[in-house]
């Protein structure tokens, strides 16, 4: 038994084992065998039906208050993760309470077509007129290589393995596998088959003797992290092994000068705040840049001191986590470039958090996106207009992940499309940002779609 915080848990993963355990090869091989036998053994007959209602009392567990590992996850949670126990809190609430049997059908229908192609041939409209019929087909075993910044991460890694009705390894970082183990406890105790077909592995990167066996087991790997690790990962893939990779991503918000005459500035720069915040600003869906048009009824150098006032007070009610060394003095040094620039430039403005680095706004005439050194720290630009904003971020046009757009209704869909053609996958409103729906197309990808295989059936 591992004794987390007083609370007792049993050894199901390799990841639970005690520290100074050793990890060998073999181990791996043996435990990426046993997962594919009871695959067959269990999940391969369990319906769809079932495997979601029993992520949706997960889920619905993880949203109440007391339970055992919600608990364990915000007691030992900020000191693995440095997000505060209220960021954290935040972000799981908000990550599960969408996770629900109508949400999960939904995604299944939207990347599927049919809530039970996974379990027998199914015939669309379509497809009945050619006299063909098809079947999807989960992986035998998926291997998911996580970044470790955002738990919610590997969460959804899991739940779209279990869709699939795929045995799965999520290998996670040394030191920072809790809360994903906590995850997999609870799906093993409200569904014991479930759970026998899922393990949690750590160890530091760069283990390749111990990440052989997952290449070599696995017939379907997906990774994020690094543009470096993905593209290392893509490197040592088996022939036939699908991947599927998730490298560097950033976002953006975009506030137009209408929408500023049609809602109210202050709400505008609230809810940029919390998508700022959100996770300390660590999730490739959190805004470096606010551009703001000029020409509304607040300037963008308005916008920046409502914001940087939102900032400070959601800092009382969700601080951000503890930063290391090294953190704490890239915002430092950054602070001071600008209060220097600020004596000789009239357009560069800032506002700081006093006594800490806890929140940083600098405001800028000068459009060319700039990457964030995160933790709350953000740019409000000031520019012309959207084309100004996108040619001034020509760098990060197929790096870009969301766009947080606040504008007036009778402006939304052509101002989305103009974002959309340039490049972006999701576009949301302002608040939103951290928060996808869990259908969200993964940077324009489907999520299960990408996982299975078609078999069809012609007459």
């Amino acid at each position: 038994m591992l004794l987390m915080n007083n609370l007792s848990v049993p050894e199901y993963f390799i990841a639970d084992l005690p520290p100074g355990a050793e990890i060998r090869p073999e181990l791996i091989s043996d435990a990426c065998e046993t997962l594919k036998r009871n695959r067959e053994r269990y999940l391969n007959k369990k319906s769809i039906s079932r495997i979601i209602r029993a992520l949706d009392a997960v889920a619905s567990k993880w949203c109440e208050p007391g339970y055992r590992h919600r608990e364990a996850a915000l007691a030992y949670g900020p000191e693995i993760t440095r997000f505060s126990r209220e960021t954290l809190e935040a972000g799981l609430d908000a990550f599960f309470s969408g996770i629900n049997s109508e949400t999960l059908n939904s995604l299944i229908e939207q990347d599927l077509g049919h809530p039970r192609r996974l379990e027998r041939w199914i015939s669309e409209e379509f497809e009945t007129t050619m006299q063909r019929k098809g079947i999807a087909r989960g992986p035998m075993l998926i291997t998911h290589f996580t970044a470790g910044n955002l738990p919610v991460s590997s969460f959804m890694s899991i739940i779209t393995g279990c869709l699939v009705r795929a045995a799965q390894v999520v290998k996670c970082a040394s030191n920072s596998s809790i809360l994903t183990r906590l995850f997999a406890h609870s799906i093993y105790e409200e569904d014991p088959k479930l759970g026998a077909c899922l393990e949690v592995v750590e160890w530091p990167g760069g283990s390749r003797e111990l990440e052989e066996p997952l290449f070599a087991e696995s017939d379907c790997i997906t990774a994020s992290g690094a543009d470096e690790t993905i593209e290392d990962i893509g490197n040592r893939l088996r022939q036939g092994t699908r991947f599927i990779g998730y490298g560097h991503r950033v976002s953006f918000a975009y506030i137009t000068k209408a929408a500023l005459e049609t809602y109210d500035a202050r709400d505008l720069a609230e809810k940029t705040a919390y998508d700022i915040a959100a996770w300390d600003q660590q999730g490739c869906l959190s805004p470096h840049v606010v551009y703001v048009e000029r020409g509304g009824d607040a300037t963008p150098e308005e916008f920046a001191e409502l914001l940087a006032g939102a900032l400070e007070q959601l800092e009382k009610i969700q601080p951000r986590g503890k930063l290391t060394e090294r953190e704490s003095a890239d915002i430092s040094v950054r602070r001071s470039f600008y209060q220097v620039r600020a004596q000789v430039l009239p357009d560069t403005l800032y506002w700081f958090s006093r006594g800490s680095t806890a929140w940083t706004v600098v405001y800028e005439a000068n459009p060319i996106f700039q990457h964030s050194c995160l933790n709350r720290f953000i740019y409000v630009k000031g520019i012309d207009d959207l084309e100004q904003a996108l040619h001034a971020s020509e760098k990060i046009r197929t790096k870009t992940s969301a766009v947080g757009l606040a504008a007036a209704p009778e402006e939304l869909e052509e101002t989305a499309l103009h974002l959309a053609n340039w490049g972006v996958t999701r576009i949301c409103p302002l608040g939103k940002m951290q928060l996808p729906p869990v259908t969200w197309r993964h940077d324009g990808r489907p999520q299960l779609a990408d996982l299975i295989t078609w078999t069809e059936l012609e007459k």
